[in-house]
C-alpha cells in the first residue's frame, strides 16, 4: 500500500525526501503513510521550529526522511487545497489548521432533538472558507416517519446544497452517498457528539472501523468517541477524517464562507441608500426593504449579523492580545533598565 493510495497528493519531484501523507496528530509526534506503509515521524528541528515552515495537521502531505526503525523525519510540508483553522489554543494567537486537504464535507444533523438550523448555518460558511463542497447528511432516518419539515427547514439556510437522508442502522439511504466515495477522495465529518460519525464510518466501511458512542435518552446527546484527529482509509480507498476538534471552530477570517452560505443576505449589500447605513433605521435601506417585502427572511439576516460580530470580535481580540503582549514586553524592559540603574 503506497502513498498513492492516501488521495491527491501535490507535486513533490523537486523537493528532498519522499511524500507521505499525516494520519493524526499526537503533540509533538505524527502518525504518517508512506511507500513503507504507516509509522510515525517528528519535525525537523530546523525547518520548523527555525526557518518557519507550516506545521502540518491532520490530511496533510508531506515530505520525510524515512527511517526503518524509528521515528522518521518530517521536513515539509506540501501546499494545502482546502482546510479547516482556528486559533491556536496552545499560543492564543495565530492560525492552526486542524484538517486539510479534503474534497467534501460531510455536515451531520440527526433526525432527533440534535437538529439545529443555527448550528447548519454556522458548518456551513466553515465548510465554504475552507474551499471544500458541503454535504447535508441527516442521519438517524429510522427514528422518523415524515422528514419533509426538517428538508424544508434546510432549503432556507442551505439553498442549493446536497442534502442526503440516511440511517447507518437500516442501511436507508446509504447509497445516495456512493457518488461522493469515488477512490482518493477525502471526506471530512463535521457535527455535534450522538450525531452518529462513527456509525456512519463503520457503515460506509462495512465494519467496525470507530467505536459507536452511546445516546443519553434524555437529551439526544452523546459521547465523543474520538480522542484524536485522525484520518482514516477504507478498503474501498475513501479517506475520512473525524476530529473531536472540529466542534471548537470559531469564526474567524471566514469573510468567504459568509458570502457563500449567506448569499441570499449578500447580494443586497452595498445596495443602501447610504454607504455606512447600519441596516437598523436609515431611509433607503435594501437589507430593511427587502425583508418589509418578505424577499429576505429577518431571522437569516440576524444570523448573518451574529457570525460576522462574532468573526469581528475574534479578530479584535487577536488585535487585543498583540496590544497586550507588547504592552508586557514593554514593562518588563523598563523594569531591566531600572534594575540596572539601582545597581
Amino acid at each position: 500500500m503506497t502513498v498513492f493510495d492516501y488521495g491527491k497528493i501535490p507535486n513533490y519531484e523537486d523537493l528532498p525526501g519522499i511524500p507521505a501523507r499525516v494520519t493524526a496528530v499526537h503533540k509533538e509526534r505524527y502518525g504518517i503513510v508512506c511507500e513503507h506503509g504507516e509509522t510515525f515521524a517528528r519535525l525537523k528541528t530546523r525547518e520548523y521550529y527555525v526557518d518557519g515552515e507550516v506545521f502540518p495537521t491532520t490530511g496533510d502531505y508531506v515530505m520525510i526522511n524515512y527511517v526503518d526503525n524509528g521515528d522518521s523525519q518530517i521536513l515539509s510540508t506540501l501546499p494545502r487545497r482546502t482546510y479547516f483553522s482556528r486559533r491556536d489554543p496552545d499560543k492564543g494567537r495565530g492560525e492552526q489548521a486542524v484538517a486539510a486537504n479534503f474534497d467534501y464535507v460531510f455536515i451531520l444533523q440527526s433526525l432527533n432533538l440534535d437538529f439545529n438550523p443555527k448550528r447548519l448555518e454556522r458548518y456551513l460558511t466553515l465548510t465554504w472558507q475552507s474551499g471544500a463542497v458541503p454535504v447535508v447528511v441527516l442521519t438517524k432516518a429510522d427514528l422518523v416517519l415524515d422528514y419533509t419539515d426538517y428538508l424544508a427547514q434546510i432549503e432556507r439556510v442551505a439553498a442549493g446544497v446536497d442534502v442526503r437522508v440516511v440511517s447507518a442502522r437500516t442501511g436507508y439511504g446509504m447509497d445516495t452517498l456512493n457518488g461522493y466515495l469515488a477512490p482518493g477522495n477525502t471526506i471530512v465529518l463535521l457535527g455535534s457528539s450522538g450525531v452518529g460519525k462513527s456509525s456512519l464510518v463503520n457503515a460506509l466501511a462495512g465494519e467496525e472501523v470507530m467505536a459507536a458512542g452511546e445516546i443519553r435518552e434524555d437529551d439526544s446527546k452523546g459521547r465523543h468517541t474520538t480522542t484524536h484527529r485522525q484520518l482514516l482509509r477504507l478498503s474501498s480507498g475513501v479517506m475520512i477524517i473525524d476530529t473531536p476538534g472540529m466542534r471548537e471552530l470559531g469564526m474567524w477570517g471566514v469573510t468567504d464562507g459568509l458570502e457563500e452560505a449567506f448569499s441570499d443576505v449578500e447580494q443586497y449589500l452595498g445596495k443602501c441608500r447610504f454607504r455606512d447605513c447600519r441596516h437598523e433605521s436609515e431611509p433607503g435601506c435594501a437589507i430593511r426593504q427587502a425583508i418589509e417585502a418578505g424577499e429576505l427572511d429577518a431571522a437569516r439576516w440576524e444570523s448573518y449579523r451574529n457570525l460576522q460580530s462574532e468573526a469581528k470580535y475574534a479578530d479584535d481580540k487577536q488585535a487585543l492580545l498583540l496590544q497586550k503582549q507588547q504592552w508586557h514586553k514593554g514593562i518588563q524592559k523598563i523594569k531591566k533598565m531600572n534594575k540596572k540603574k539601582i545597581w
